[in-house]
């Protein structure tokens, strides 16, 4: 397919995404499954047009003066991509499967490509009703750390130490990904995405075979740090879902302890047995819940640790999903903090007397973060809020600390701050 080609299949994609509202994961299969001429190459390029169409969906709608899916794509091309009139011109030349050639609206919008005087969610690229919460916590920095939450993310990679001794013997092993360490994550590996948007493909590789390397965000990995895990220790992982925490928290304990791994989905659960086999994990048990039943009851009040990776609205990951930002809506961020409120109630009946919880959301809303902590501490006078500096001495946290955003409870992790996903990440521990 001609570029100009792929121009004209990604507003069709976004078409399809507006009028029946859903993934564009979805839309991206359904349109590949019917244009099977296309290449892998070409549905790639496509992928990332319709991704960067919508981390850029407000803004180029506003210097376009039209929201419309041909108009989002000009003005991403223009803003995302940076190309100039006479570039993007050249793309739609209305030639065999190119778009139809601008309009002279649409020539003076894009040859202006003004966003001085766009409001902040415009500005931000983010729904206008969640501006207050974000105002909250980001301030002045509200429409840059958005900004940030609209690039492209890394593929960053976690080095699995169950299995290679140092980060550098995984690093020296795939010279041909052109990795760098990442910045905050001692374990960490980062690649860069190419033109296309796309990463190398890390699961064929044969150091990701045998268990070297896990794909995952060094936010991800951070938070992992920042539970304090210690080897020994009685662990339950509360929201394991796919395992990504589980294996980093296993690696951390070198395999000593014991982990329990649930979630109340169990479908959730079920890539976790072969990362488990394939990362050389042998300190986790899996507890899958059998017709909604509680997996873990028989744990109440033995546990040092209890992880809750809480549901949220995903904010946070907006660079990785960036069509869930517009399919976000009031009603679910009151379905998540009643979910938030659900899992971290059934924690406190896990842990046992000076045993912790460890909060995190991949979120960046208080309402999720600080807000809920607060609710669970009015439900629960015998937890208290410890720092991270007291859970993990200064020492190990100095150059993290300046990296992130105190909060009353915990750390919030953001793009701009840190270059991660944005995390967030708090303790609490039952009183003696």
């Amino acid at each position: 397919m001609t570029p100009a080609a792929r121009i004209s299949a990604a507003i069709e994609v976004l078409a399809d995404i507006e009028a029946r509202r859903r993934p564009a994961t979805d839309a991206l299969k359904d349109w590949g499954l019917s244009h099977r001429f296309a290449g892998s190459k070409d549905r790639a390029a496509i992928a990332s047009l319709v991704y960067d169409a919508l981390r850029r969906k407000a803004s180029a709608a506003w210097i376009m003066l039209d929201n419309a899916p041909r108009a989002i794509v000009l003005g991403m091309l223009r803003l995302q991509r940076g190309l100039d009139v006479g570039a993007i011109e050249a793309l739609c030349s209305g030639d065999r499967f190119a778009p139809e050639p601008l309009s002279d609206i649409e020539r003076e919008r894009l040859d202006k490509a003004d966003l001085s005087g766009a409001p902040a969610h415009v500005a931000g690229d983010f729904p206008d009703w969640i501006e207050p919460s974000l105002q909250r916590l980001l301030g002045d920095d509200l429409v840059p750390e958005m900004q940030a939450l609209a690039t492209r993310a890394p593929l960053d990679l976690r080095v699995n130490t169950l299995k290679v001794s140092t980060r550098d013997e995984a690093h020296d092993a795939l010279p041909h990904l052109g990795a760098v360490e990442t910045p905050l994550s001692p374990y960490g590996l980062r690649v860069m995405p190419g033109e296309d948007g796309r990463g190398p493909a890390v699961q064929s590789e044969p150091e990701f075979l045998k268990g070297w390397i896990e794909i995952q965000d060094e936010g991800s990995q951070l938070v992992a740090l920042l539970s304090g895990i210690k080897p020994g220790e009685q662990v339950v992982d509360l929201c394991a879902g796919g395992g990504g925490k589980t294996l980093a928290l296993a690696a951390l304990m070198e395999n000593h302890g014991q982990i329990y791994a649930t979630d109340n989905d169990a479908r959730r659960l079920a890539p976790i047995h072969e990362r488990l086999t394939r990362a050389g994990v042998r300190n986790v048990q899996v507890r899958t819940p059998r017709a909604k039943a509680d997996a873990v009851t028989d744990l109440d009040g033995r546990i040092d640790c209890v992880l809750v990776d809480a549901p949220c609205t995903g904010i946070g990951t907006w660079r990785r999903n960036p069509d869930a930002k517009w399919r976000l809506r009031p009603g679910s961020l009151e379905v998540r903090r009643k979910e938030q409120a659900t899992v971290l109630d059934r924690a406190a009946e896990l842990v046992k007397p000076g045993g912790r919880i460890v909060y995190i959301t991949c979120s960046i809303l208080p309402e999720e973060n600080d807000d809920a902590l607060a609710g669970f501490l009015e439900r629960h006078e015998g937890f208290k809020p410890v720092s991270h500096e007291e859970l993990l001495g200064k020492s190990e946290l100095g150059f993290l600390m300046n990296a992130t955003r105190r909060t009353a409870y915990g750390l919030q992790l953001t793009p701009l701050t840190t270059g991660t996903d944005g995390f967030y990440v708090a303790v609490l521990v039952r009183k003696p």
